[in-house]
């Protein structure tokens, strides 16, 4: 078996420092402009286990590339005495979605090459389309823990899984022909996007994030009271698109 990597035990990778990371650069041209619902389009779509509801049917991702996302999220959002899990906020079945859009099959994105490695700065520049990336990378993680610990992402011990995430976030795993680092990125922006998004495009399950923030919603719906409760406190039940359909 590989040895393990070291990481820096400085930076653990916690709620708190997950919230501070909204403000993450991703890789340009691999964070969604706008959630939008997405339309059925995989023959290789899975089902899998939901918690509150019964099965999911999931539009594009394998089972997996489900439990790869489930892992991951559960890893960066626990749940705990603010939110439930990641999985519970509905995180994997947000991505889902978007993957399966056209914003996953890189729609708006300039694939013509030519394709050369650049500085960062320069933004995204592989001629994978975001869906191919994500599943790219995630056959690069496997491969790479399975070296390590011998087992995929999603079978690691909660700690592994948490060694495994700060190593792609500080480029020390060693993927094959594959960039840890902006993968660990584009997956964290993803994450936070469906954390934190409406929950019509299928995170942020039961408004469970924005009630956390105490954040009101749908901002339009509390514009006459916004002289009334300048510089004061105002606590509201969150209204999401939905409420209003």
């Amino acid at each position: 078996m590989a040895e393990k990597t070291t990481v820096d035990e400085s930076s653990p990778i916690r709620r708190r420092n997950f919230l501070l990371g909204a403000g993450t650069a991703v890789a340009a041209g691999l964070a969604p402009p706008a959630a939008a619902p997405a339309q059925p389009a995989a023959s290789s779509a899975s089902t899998a286990p939901a918690t509150a509801s019964g099965p999911t049917t999931y539009l594009t991702l394998t089972e997996t590339e489900v439990a790869f996302f489930a892992a991951a999220a559960d890893t960066m959002i626990p749940a705990d005495e603010l939110t439930p899990s990641g999985t519970d906020c509905g995180v994997v079945t947000f991505i889902d979605r978007q993957l399966a859009s056209a914003w996953g099959g890189g729609a708006k994105m300039y694939r013509n090459g030519p394709f050369r490695k650049a500085k960062r700065e320069y933004g995204y520049q592989l001629p994978l389309t975001p869906r191919q990336f994500f599943a790219a990378g995630i056959v690069a993680t496997n491969a790479w823990t399975r070296k390590l610990y011998g087992k995929d992402f999603d079978r690691l011990a909660a700690k592994d899984r948490e060694d495994a995430l700060k190593a792609l976030e500080q480029g020390k795993a060693a993927l094959d022909d594959f960039d840890g680092k902006q993968f660990f990125e584009a997956l964290l922006q993803i994450t936070m996007e469906a954390f934190f998004a409406d929950p019509i495009y299928g995170g942020n399950r039961n408004k469970a994030s924005w009630k956390m923030l105490g954040f009101p919603g749908l901002p339009a719906v509390y514009s006459n009271l916004i002289e009334e409760y300048r510089n004061k406190r105002y606590v509201a039940e969150p209204q999401s698109i939905a409420d209003f359909s």
